[in-house]
């Protein structure tokens, strides 16, 4: 980075581009485009990203890719997630051929944890929260030498989900402001990186669930503040920040903004009827931003990135009357 903010954070715009060239083809160059009925409907223009269009259907794999194509030797790899990041480490291991481990707390969506063992990964559900999925990751790491990795505290996880920014930035036309989704930091803290230096101009929002408010108390206190976390929206589910994450954020984000659960809800059905994806809750926070905050952001130019549509069948059916299996 040329700017102040590559002083201040472990992120770097130099990476982001190098990690660029590691991510496979399937994963870059998603999907952006004018989503005009539902900017009309909130009164701004709207481009999205959809980051849903891809092997996993997630941004996971980008910032899995890139660290996973960084390592040195072949060690076996532990982590904690709900789904999403297990899946993308599940997807960059297999293609290394490295061992991985994956923690999860229960309740799990089965579809993802059917996906994570479909590419490889030795999966193991356990009873409690995510902290505690967390710390038994940390134990087996140190129980079996397995190298532990933290999605919001590696750098090379946030730079690989900043190659977002990157393509989001090829629009014609200057942005106002970009909305994330915001759990764990390493794709806020990551877009925001490449923005800050190529776009200064563009605020930069992070979209927290309501019910899962530490991540946007410890961004304002700058400390690290645990909280209990009950929200639908398991991929920006958080119960205490990763200290290197809230650090970059406190540099790299601009605001951070509360939706519900009901006005998540109400963004997977618009995107469905409106732009034809289907996206899981967290995958929605963007959008549902727009819904509860639209006078805030009316006549601005909004990039929304949509991050995922891991949906399992009940839940296709509990929240977008739709019988089966996910589609499109």
């Amino acid at each position: 980075m040329s700017s102040v903010t590559s002083q201040k954070t472990r992120l770097s715009s130099e990476r982001i581009a190098r990690a660029y060239r590691a991510i496979d083809p399937p994963f870059r160059n998603t999907p952006q485009f004018e989503a005009a009925d539902l900017g009309e409907r909130f009164g701004c223009h709207l481009v999205v990203k959809a980051e849903t269009l891809n092997p996993i259907r997630s941004f996971k794999a980008r910032g899995a890719q890139f660290f996973v194509s960084e390592l040195a030797g072949r060690p076996h790899l532990v982590c904690s997630s709900s789904g999403n990041f297990g899946q993308g480490m599940a997807y960059a291991t297999r293609q290394r051929g490295l061992a991985l481990t994956v923690f999860v707390n229960a309740p799990a969506n089965p579809l993802k944890v059917a996906r994570m063992r479909a590419l490889g990964a030795d999966v193991h559900l356990m009873d409690g929260n995510a902290d505690d999925a967390l710390a038994t990751a940390r134990e087996f790491a140190a129980e079996h030498g397995a190298l532990l990795v933290v999605d919001g505290h590696e750098p090379a996880i946030a730079e690989g989900a900043g190659t977002i920014a990157l393509e989001l930035l090829r629009w014609p036309e200057p942005f106002d402001v970009i909305l994330v989704p915001l759990g764990d930091g390493a794709l806020l803290s990551g877009i925001s990186c490449w923005v800050k230096v190529h776009a200064p101009g563009v605020r930069m929002i992070g979209v927290c669930a309501a019910g899962s408010p530490a991540m946007e108390r410890s961004w304002r206190t700058g400390q690290i503040v645990s909280a209990p976390a009950q929200t639908i929206a398991e991929g920006i589910s958080i119960q205490t920040p990763c200290a290197a994450a809230v650090a970059n954020l406190t540099v790299l984000a601009d605001d951070v903004i509360f939706v519900d659960d009901a006005a998540l809800i109400g963004a997977m059905q618009l995107a469905h009827r409106d732009i034809g994806l289907v996206l899981e809750p967290s995958g929605a926070a963007a959008l549902a931003a727009l819904a509860v905050h639209t006078e805030r952001f009316r006549g601005q130019r909004i990039g929304a990135v949509l991050t995922g549509g891991n949906v399992a069948p009940e839940q296709m059916q509990q929240w977008l009357g739709v019988r089966g299996s996910i589609g499109i």
